[in-house]
């Protein structure tokens, strides 16, 4: 695992999590195939050597059981979902080098040779364990096809997962109060001898591990609580006919998918590299040696991806990943996405109202990063796409190669000036750095501000009444201003490639700006060029108006359809949490109640994080200095291992101001963050109150 820099002489493999080849694909699936595309682009605008890879997850319970509702063949089944991927993700500019699936002959062999290796190696055993039955389908219940309680949380959980609460990976014969997706009927537990991959063998080699973990902070920080609660091993097979065979026909049973679907980053690489050629590009060096990893995935599979898959890379003598960044859940007008009741935007809708991709892909990875939830709404949207990109970033573009189109026919014969110079290599400096910290949102900002500076620039200069007046400080600044919009497509184009290229080409430069570097910012741009056009047009309020209509009924028509019964998402890679806990999971109201003399005496504040740090010695604590108005106060918060310290700072909070001080490791705490659930959301304002303000 490398410690250098971005860019490095290792090659790199940015990967995805694998969709499930299940179902339509909705912007939820999308943040993270968009995300890591991006990320992979903006590594590349660095000069590092890199391969996007993904594939299909053709496997497991959920395809199978789909397969089975519309009386398919599972194999026939993902296959046609596989290939309606390959047609969608370039319509969003998400471009792999490769994009296998797991049941291709690379991943079988791939899968059955590491698992042969950690047999090979002692970390394989039988055991035998207890698994869901239902006796009146006469079948053994893997992972979906069994439902119950969660024995950690007590939250409503699948077979293999906890995804409604804790979202801990579940053994099988763990999920309490089992019953049969099958038949809806309870189902019983019967002994079974299965096979087991020693986790518990790695805790050591884990702790250190996520010592050197880059990504973002909830993929650092989760997995720890699981090793210092105990590592279980890892049941490996399945009881399905569906999947691939345990190896050298040792088994009548399947492996889990769980095994097969991250070795298919191998085998997509594999397939890349045996295509282009391994002096171009040698997957052995990423994998075997000390390539450079980066796994892109949904939050609700971290562990997955930081316990289970970084153990098998070790015993299996495989390199390990360098970074992990999960990302946070997407939201619909503030509820969450819900395929059931048709609360979602859909990929194919989307792109059939006419829209271009690079506009979503700027909302998503501008608005939240990778870590950050991220609420979608048309409004929203409209929001953006028209004060970001049309209003800074196509202004400045247009308004800036119209005056040189006219006045010069392209570019002016001056120099950069010091001070545009210096801005651009600033801004080059933020993407880079933002690029090391798996910040997409710092890369797109690098851009945009440098387009608002470029606006600023041309205003406060006003060429139009220089070029009668001074002319030679009218071609300087104009100069000026031609050399900024290069910058801004090359700072751009891991956001929005399509419109970056078209900057490019309409600035007169040749090839594709994909393969341009950061550096290349700086180079002039051709003398001549033709005249422009405006690359981003302005989203209209009625047009906003008809698809808040349009998604407001057919939400309702969903509710009456469904009686609002939500349905289990259907992606490995993110699961959008479909699930907002159901009134069955959420603590009981207190009975008790309370006087509204009572209520006032609680002293409730609009606050300001201004700082955020860890506490020595704690793992889940965090000091942070609030500004509420009147004075600073220190807090110590349980948050340390739930949020990104680092972009804490500037976030409103609501503090509850009178509390008696307490002292935790060490540091006196005066007052209380308010916040919510599991993930403990950080409680806000919904407008502009001021800091300080009282909460009544």
């Amino acid at each position: 695992m490398s410690t250098d820099d971005f860019p490095t002489d290792r090659p790199a493999v940015v990967t995805c999590g694998l969709p499930y080849a299940n179902g339509d694909l909705h912007i939820g699936h999308l943040r993270g195939y968009i995300g890591a595309d991006a990320f992979n682009r903006a590594l590349q605008t660095l000069g590092q050597e890199t391969a996007y890879v993904c594939g299909s997850d053709m496997h497991g319970t959920p395809v199978a059981v789909n397969a089975e509702k519309e009386g398919v063949d599972p194999e026939a089944f993902a296959l046609d979902w596989h290939r309606q991927y390959e047609e969608t993700f370039p319509q969003f500019n998400v471009e792999f080098d490769n994009y296998g699936h797991t049941h291709d002959e690379t991943n079988v062999e791939t899968t059955q040779d590491i698992v042969r290796s950690l047999d090979e190696q002692g970390y394989i055993y039988e055991k035998e364990i207890q698994v869901a039955y239902d006796p009146d389908a006469d079948q053994y219940l893997p992972d979906r096809y069994v439902e119950g309680t969660c024995p950690y949380c007590g939250a409503k959980a699948r077979g293999d997962e906890c995804d409604e609460g804790c979202q801990r990976h579940l053994e099988p014969g763990e999920v309490e109060d089992p019953t049969s997706t099958i038949t809806g009927n309870p189902a019983e537990y019967r002994d079974r001898t299965h096979k087991f991959f020693e986790v518990s063998e790695f805790a050591d080699y884990l702790t250190e591990f996520l010592d050197g973990l880059e990504g973002t902070s909830n993929a650092r920080n989760q997995p720890r609580q699981w090793i210092e609660d105990g590592l279980q091993d890892w049941c490996i097979t399945r009881d399905m006919d569906w999947g691939i065979d345990y190896p050298d026909g040792e088994s009548d049973l399947v492996l889990y998918v769980w095994v097969d679907a991250p070795i298919e980053y191998i085998s997509s690489t594999k397939q890349y590299s045996e295509r282009v050629g391994s002096d171009e590009y040698d997957w052995e060096q990423v994998w075997r040696e000390e390539g450079e990893i980066v796994h892109v995935i949904g939050r609700d599979i971290i562990q997955h991806h930081t316990i289970f898959w970084p153990a098998m890379l070790e015993g299996a003598g495989y390199n390990a990943p360098r970074g992990v960044a999960a990302t946070g859940f997407i939201t619909i007008n503030g509820k969450g996405l819900s395929t059931s009741r048709n609360r979602a935007i859909w990929a194919k809708e989307y792109l059939d109202e006419g829209f271009h991709p690079d506009l979503l892909r700027y909302y998503l990875t501008t608005t939240g990063g990778l870590q950050q939830d991220v609420d979608f709404s048309w409004d929203a949207f409209q929001e953006k796409v028209n004060g970001e990109l049309v209003g800074t970033v196509g202004n400045f573009w247009y308004r800036s190669l119209l005056f040189a189109y006219r006045n010069y026919e392209g570019t002016p014969e001056a120099d950069v000036s010091e001070e545009v110079r210096e801005r651009i290599e600033g801004a080059i400096g933020d993407a880079r750095e933002s690029v090391n910290d798996y910040d997409l949102r710092g890369i797109g900002q690098a851009a945009t501000q440098l387009a608002q500076f470029g606006n600023e620039y041309i205003q406060r200069n006003e060429p139009w009444k220089l070029t009668d007046d001074d002319p030679e400080r009218a071609e300087q600044v104009i100069r000026d201003c031609v050399q900024i919009a290069k910058a801004v497509a090359v700072l751009l184009e891991p956001i929005a490639p399509d419109k970056a290229q078209g900057l490019w080409e309409q600035l007169g430069e040749d090839g594709d700006i994909a393969d341009a570097h950061l550096e290349d910012a700086l180079e002039a741009p051709p003398r001549t060029f033709d005249e422009p056009g405006e690359l981003f047009a302005k989203i209209e309020d009625d047009r906003v108006a008809e698809l808040n209509e349009k998604l407001e009924e057919r939400v309702a028509d969903a509710a009456d359809d469904d009686d609002e019964a939500e349905t289990e998402s259907d992606d490995t890679a993110a699961d959008e949490s479909e699930s907002m806990a159901a009134t069955d999971d959420l603590e009981p109201l207190l009975e008790d109640r309370i006087g509204f003399e009572d209520f006032q005496e609680l002293d409730i504040r609009v606050g300001r994080i201004e700082s955020a740090e860890g506490i020595e010695g704690a793992d889940d604590l965090a000091r942070l200095e609030v500004d509420i108005g009147f004075e600073t106060r220190q807090v110590v918060a349980g948050i340390k291992q739930l949020h990104d310290l680092d972009e804490l700072p500037g976030q409103k909070c609501i503090l509850l101001a009178n509390m008696e001080p307490a002292e935790l490791f060490g540091v006196e705490s005066n007052g209380m963050i308010l916040a919510a659930g599991d993930e403990a959301d950080l409680l806000t304002t919904h407008g502009d109150a001021a800091i300080g303000e009282k909460i009544r």
